[in-house]
């Protein structure tokens, strides 16, 4: 039993007239203390539970992050014009809408933008569909790669994905924890906000509940992370929503300004599309990665028109949106798939040869 582990525990846990906060150092020891496995799992379920009826707070948060850093393996800085937006979505998946963040990756990169996103297999309490899932069904193998080949494709192809089990194992093993708690612990927000990459970054982080975001900005300031955008998105992602108003945060050098996107007024209103079985939205993507009009090329031109947009890569959003579109019809997107897909098979195929 870790002695150090147990005094933070009754400062979180000792019920709601007498609980404590954490300092960030308290919150970032206790964290690391938990991905090390240097408590017990006794310990660690208790302060799971008795952190998410306390609520975590920004500063706790920022050190919660401090832990991530210190312990996991990021990617390391790649050449490029431009950030690398890191899209944050929800590790538990989508059950009710379909995901598109796979398909704004791509067109993205296809634009000259780079990306990366991260998440875990299947995952409690909500067991929704993943982003590795989605990837598979595109062709898309980034679970055996390093790494420095996740890298290597970021570089050559403007693409990457952080995978738990394998590219940061300590994290992985809290998550059998939210099955044995029943809920989503204060590690859910955190994978909201959390960085893989190395390099210079515009953070994208999505959530549900507005406290949410709050959070976000408290525990960035203390971080000094200066360039985010917060979406309140479908089930938490980074997905803007087609059938109500986008509410976004942008920061950018200490600057934060509220923009609120109304999709009828750029001609995207609609409802949104349901998750539909997997076989079958796979074949929908890739009709949509040739350019073929349809409801899902629509909302994955609304978002990726933000996107490229927001990243700097066009002037204005109306760019955006024609950009995307262009991006698509042309047969950049898919393109853009064949190479990530050749990229990774090249990979492995040196890896044999060594």
């Amino acid at each position: 039993m870790s002695y150090e582990f147990r005094e933070l525990l009754r400062k979180v846990g000792s019920g709601t007239h007498t609980n404590e906060n954490l300092t960030r150092k308290e919150a970032e020891t206790a964290t690391r203390l938990m991905l090390l496995q240097e408590a017990t799992p006794a310990q660690i379920g208790a302060f799971m539970i008795s952190h998410r009826i306390k609520r975590p707070t920004g500063e706790e948060l920022a050190g919660m992050l401090d832990a991530y850093d210190a312990v996991s393996e990021k990617i390391p800085a790649i050449a490029s014009k431009m950030p690398v937006t890191v899209m944050c979505n929800p590790y538990d998946g989508r059950s009710r809408t379909a995901p598109l963040s796979p398909l704004i990756a791509i067109v993205l990169a296809a634009a000259g933008v780079p990306v990366v996103l991260h998440g875990g297999d299947r995952m409690p309490t909500k067991e929704g569909v993943p982003l590795i899932e989605l990837w598979d069904g595109l062709g898309v193998n980034w679970k055996p790669l390093s790494i420095a080949q996740v890298r290597q494709v970021l570089q050559t192809t403007g693409l990457g994905f952080v995978y738990l089990p394998t590219h940061f194992p300590l994290a992985q093993g809290l998550v059998p924890y939210r099955d044995q708690i029943g809920k989503r612990p204060p590690f859910s927000t955190l994978e909201l906000m959390w960085n893989p990459y190395a390099g210079e970054t515009h953070l994208v982080c999505g959530y549900v509940h507005p406290p949410t975001e709050g959070m976000f900005r408290d525990a960035f300031a203390m971080r000094g992370t200066t360039n985010f955008t917060s979406v309140k998105g479908l089930e938490g992602s980074c997905d803007l929503p087609r059938d109500r108003t986008a509410i976004i945060g942008m920061a950018m050098k200490g600057k934060f300004d509220r923009l609120t996107l109304v999709p009828r007024d750029y001609g995207f209103a609609a409802k949104e599309l349901p998750l539909i079985p997997l076989d079958q939205f796979f074949i929908e993507i890739q009709a949509t990665l040739k350019g073929e009009p349809s409801e899902l090329f629509q909302a994955t031109v609304w978002n990726s028109g933000f996107y490229l947009w927001r990243a700097g890569a066009c002037s204005s959003l109306e760019a955006g949106f024609s950009q995307a579109k262009a991006v698509l019809e042309l047969g950049q997107a898919e393109r853009k798939l064949q190479q990530v897909i050749g990229a990774i098979a090249n990979l492995r195929s040196v890896a044999r040869l060594g």
